[in-house]
């Protein structure tokens, strides 16, 4: 799969859960998927992300098999009803890695855990040489908002992991053009912290592989205005404009179309 990341895209999130934090992006079942990536692919989505485990502070343990019944649901349908667009599966599991490539072919691997939480799967990315998403986080969903100690600015804490994990990613067999970074806002990290990742977001950028943000509705952006989730995209536009600013390749969106429209305006500023 050769990922085009020459103009920043947008990534349409495909929550195959009953679970997810933001209401409005649950997709349990097949009609409500298929209405989801039509929307989404309409709206100009580059990329279709689907997960089959919520991964929000807390969330409930989700067995294998549920989890595999879940994704392969949503490529299924994605593969029928938009087979032109690349897909995306959001797991940090390997076996789940492995059973969609097997079944469905070429797909990104996105997995939060930088292959922390299954040492095996960067075996299975490097076997399919497919695009990896590696995130940085501390802990488990279940743990991770007790994990929000640094020793040092978050900034460089991030751009350090991530200068270790990338050698070792290598190292294990994945080529460095199919490496992606994604900095994690929201996981393992309190607000502040978040904002401060927000300003340093070059820095990762400057380390050469391209740059994966993922904030849309999330709590720093609701919190800090004081609305819910399904209030807050005014502020996820506004800070998905900054992540580009800032060298982000990819926007991790619940609403493609918003999302779109702010690459289309990037891409007229920039000089």
């Amino acid at each position: 799969m050769i990922l085009d990341l020459s103009s920043p895209r947008v990534m349409a999130i495909v929550n195959v859960t009953p679970d997810s934090f933001y209401a409005g992006s649950r997709t349990p079942d097949a009609a409500a998927v298929e209405r989801r990536i039509r929307e989404a692919v309409a709206g100009g989505a580059d990329i279709l992300d689907v997960g089959g485990y919520s991964s929000r502070p807390g969330a409930d343990e989700v067995s294998v098999e549920e989890e595999w019944r879940r994704v392969a649901l949503g490529v299924e349908v994605a593969r029928r009803v938009a087979p032109g667009v690349p897909v995306s599966v959001d797991t940090f599991r390997s076996e789940v890695a492995e059973r969609t490539l097997r079944t469905f072919g070429e797909v990104i691997v996105n997995d939060i855990s930088a292959g922390e939480l299954d040492p095996a799967m960067w075996s299975v990315a490097a076997a399919h040489d497919v695009p990896y998403v590696a995130m940085h986080m501390k802990g488990t969903p279940q743990t991770m908002q007790s994990q929000t100690d640094y020793r040092r600015a978050i900034t460089a804490e991030v751009v350090d992991y991530f200068r270790e994990r990338t050698g070792a990613m290598l190292a294990a067999g994945i080529r460095r053009e199919r490496i992606i970074l994604d900095p994690g806002f929201g996981f393992a990290k309190t607000a502040a912290q978040n904002f401060e990742l927000l300003a340093g977001l070059h820095e990762l950028s400057a380390e050469g592989f391209p740059v994966l943000a993922g904030l849309s509705r999330k709590s720093m952006i609701y919190r800090t205005l004081g609305c819910t989730p399904a209030e807050s995209l005014a502020g996820t536009v506004a800070l998905g404009w900054e992540c580009l600013r800032q060298g982000a390749r990819i926007l991790r969106v619940h609403d493609v179309r918003e999302a779109a429209d702010t690459v289309k305006l990037f891409n007229a500023y920039r000089p």
